[in-house]
């Protein structure tokens, strides 16, 4: 019998079962994202939970540099 493995691509847990089981069995609750990067081109990740999909959220998210905010600051030096 051969086996069927999902990876949380956030935390990295795992979930089995046989291939010939529905996906709905095994993967109730997780959540799948399809990333659309060009013409026939999608990568898929799988997450199995809200939160592991946010840690990966805010990993994908640019981040201001923290001395540019800092210049914006009113008051502060002046």
């Amino acid at each position: 019998m051969k086996i069927g493995r999902v990876t949380c691509h956030s935390c990295g847990r795992n979930a089995e079962s046989p291939l010939e089981e529905p996906p709905c069995k095994v993967l109730g609750g997780w959540l799948t994202v399809s990333y659309w990067k060009g013409p026939q081109s999608v990568d898929q990740y799988m997450f199995c939970s809200f939160a592991c999909l946010q840690r990966w959220v805010d990993t994908q998210v640019p981040r201001i540099p923290e001395a540019f905010s800092k210049a914006f600051e009113k008051g502060k030096d002046k």
